[in-house]
């Protein structure tokens, strides 16, 4: 990224910022990271668990906005940046801080290494938007939960966005019925897929059940 693309984005936070737009127009959450490396973790793929772009767009019917001149027709949009708060700190400045401006409502930041500071600075410039924290990795614990009493974070376990996105959604859901209905809804289906895992598990006995559902790798 060079310091002309930094700046673009700089500038185009803080347009986005002044411009008078309805909140149906706008994402509510916002999806940030410390470097595309870190996109299997917060969205998902191949060999990967899913992340926070799948919980939202494919679990929850939100929709990714790419263009803040055209907003998705869905009613709930999320938006995603990467910003190193170490390569790019006046771009982790500008988005933390335009971030409640720009109509979000809660931030999902990830950043991976020892020094995983991306989730805890932009707690601290976008506060008191909530700010969920993502640890890449396990060696990343340590310095996204690390904040001082009086700057909160919410973070998750190392690794799952996925469950960082349900508790965003869990937020807005409290001004949302729609929300809250659709987190009812998907919490209905893993109840539902247990109960029919067990059942499938009892009637065929465990050898017919590893013949029928289990892959050759796993048995």
């Amino acid at each position: 990224m060079t310091a002309d693309s930094v700046q673009s984005l700089v500038d185009q936070l803080h347009e986005e910022a002044e411009m008078d737009r309805p909140s149906a127009e706008t994402p509510e959450v916002g999806i940030i990271m410390g470097s595309d490396s870190d996109l299997p973790t917060m969205a998902g793929g191949k060999g990967q668990r899913p992340g926070a772009q799948v919980a939202l767009a494919d679990e929850l019917g939100f929709e990714e906005q790419t263009d803040y001149t055209d907003a998705p027709e869905s009613r709930f949009t999320f938006e995603t940046f990467v910003c190193s708060a170490h390569r790019t700190p006046d771009l982790m400045y500008a988005y933390a801080e335009t971030a409640e401006a720009r109509g979000l409502d809660v931030i999902i930041a990830g950043a991976g290494g020892k020094s995983a500071d991306l989730p805890n600075m932009a707690a601290s410039i976008a506060y008191p938007l909530p700010v969920i924290g993502v640890p890449v990795q396990e060696k990343s614990v340590d310095s996204v939960i690390g904040m001082p009493q009086g700057a909160p974070i919410t973070a998750v376990d190392a690794g799952k966005s996925f469950n960082a996105a349900l508790t965003a959604v869990q937020m807005l859901a409290r001004e949302h019925d729609d929300l809250r209905d659709r987190l009812v809804e998907y919490h209905r289906g893993l109840k539902e897929g247990v109960g029919e895992v067990s059942r499938n598990l009892h009637e065929l006995g465990t050898p017919g059940f590893k013949d029928q559902y289990w892959d050759a790798d796993d048995a």
